[in-house]
């Protein structure tokens, strides 16, 4: 009878452990996969002794850089004369609690009344060299207080290469690193339009080829414009349902969009739903997104009058879809070297449509000041510090902050293998590529 009992215990353990393992087994290796990864060196040795550095050299760093505030006037009153001296007793702000992150460290710093975060900005290079880390960031969150995040040595350095394997989830693609070590994730589910901007070698076509190399293995439709003759995006030509590569054809294609979206409004209003992720997977049409490659392609003119009529279609057509797209599945990506409300009326009322913004090194400072002046003036200055040496380093949004980041280096070879591996699944969207068509004809007409 025991043995019977023991033999049936065994066996009932056996077969929930059969059944359980493909719970527990990749949630056991994911959990110990992220032990290894956990930097046990920087939180055992290298937090310490920065804070025990940081603290020890707070208020000297503070007298150097002009931090601290004065408790006694630097003037006295002697009889009838008045004596002017220095300070006598400068008192720096107060440092907060540090708080350790993978990659460094964050601190809040309480200002005295009347200081600025301008003069700690201005002295985060010396901060590096007194505390001896990497980088240093400061950011006010709100008045009276400033955030510190000191970097101990550099996330982005180096190529950075796609991080294992992860969820794939619909409209999202990882592009890089941000700052901290984390993933750098692009989610067109939560802000539908991007704003790229960045000169010539800055790592702005780079990003372009790590997100649609990304979203190429998705259900998603790809469409390209390309006023350059299509030098850039004829890479993923493949994988594009459709590319328009004269400011003519872009025309023509925004207004076939202008029709999609519109029969998707109808399709919603059939249904009586607020959006197509609200109608169910055979119904819902597949998700679009646009690239755009040279903005300002689309709105300089000759001063022709044909010229201006297609500067003022496509800017009307984009501000139209960048406002209904969101709900109907239809996203922007809006890349140029330079943006600026001198390209147009349009494109100041286009950027307020795009939520997503990633700033690489600029020539200009309107250009940044354009893309990250509504956001915070810390971070136009942090993107124009971005130097030629760090290809690929951008500022950008991320649920609702800006950090710096760097994109994955996808290079020429590997952009094409990935439009071609995928070309498969390219969605046919007969209406744009007959819109293309048509404004050939008429062209070569």
């Amino acid at each position: 009878m025991v043995w019977s009992l023991v033999v049936w215990l065994a066996s009932a353990v056996l077969i929930v452990g059969v059944l359980t393992q493909r719970w527990w087994e990749p949630r056991l290796a994911g959990s110990l996969e992220k032990w290894r990864a956990m930097p046990w060196r920087w939180y055992l040795t290298g937090f310490p002794i920065t804070v025990l550095r940081m603290r020890w050299r707070w208020r000297q760093a503070c007298q150097i850089n002009d931090l601290s505030v004065a408790r006694r006037p630097p003037r006295a009153i002697v009889g009838d004369m008045v004596v002017k001296g220095d300070a006598l007793r400068p008192v720096p702000p107060r440092l907060g609690l540090p708080r350790a992150t993978p990659w460094g460290l964050t601190v809040r710093v309480h200002l005295h009344p009347g200081q600025t975060p301008g003069p700690f900005l201005a002295a985060s290079e010396a901060l590096e060299h007194t505390w001896q880390v990497h980088r240093v960031r400061v950011a006010s969150p709100r008045r009276g207080e400033i955030v510190i995040t000191a970097t101990a040595r550099d996330p982005l350095a180096g190529q950075t290469e796609a991080t294992a394997a992860y969820l794939v989830r619909l409209l999202a693609a990882r592009v890089g690193r941000i700052e901290d070590g984390a993933a750098w994730d692009v989610d067109f589910r939560t802000v539908p339009h991007w704003l790229v901007v960045g000169a010539t070698r800055s790592g702005k076509s780079t990003w372009m080829a790590a997100l649609v190399r990304e979203l190429a293995r998705q259900p998603v439709a790809l469409v390209g414009i390309d006023c350059k003759g299509g030098m850039e995006l004829s890479l993923f030509e493949r994988r594009l349902s459709a590319l328009a590569c004269s400011r003519a054809e872009a025309s023509a294609l925004l207004g076939g969009l202008v029709d999609e979206i519109q029969s998707r409004m109808r399709l919603c209003r059939s249904a009586g739903v607020r959006s197509v992720w609200e109608l169910c997977d055979e119904e819902r049409p597949v998700p679009v997104v646009v690239l755009v490659d040279e903005v300002a392609e689309l709105y300089l003119t000759d001063g022709s009058r044909t010229a201006r009529d297609e500067a003022a279609q496509c800017s009307s057509r984009l501000l139209r879809l960048a406002q209904l797209g969101a709900a109907l599945g239809l996203h922007l990506v809006i890349a140029g070297q330079r943006v600026g409300s001198d390209l147009g009326p349009g494109v100041t009322a286009l950027r307020a449509q795009l939520g997503g913004r990633v700033v690489h090194r600029v020539h200009d400072p309107a250009t940044a000041e354009m893309a990250l002046g509504d956001l915070s003036p810390d971070a136009v200055a942090v993107a124009q510090s971005i130097t030629e040496d760090e290809q690929g380093v951008a500022v950008t949004t991320i649920g609702g902050r800006w950090v710096r980041a760097r994109s994955t280096l996808v290079t020429t070879e590997e952009a094409r293998r990935a439009a071609d591996d995928h070309a498969v699944m390219t969605p046919t969207m007969p209406g744009l590529v007959r819109a293309i068509t048509d404004a050939e004809g008429g062209k070569a007409a």
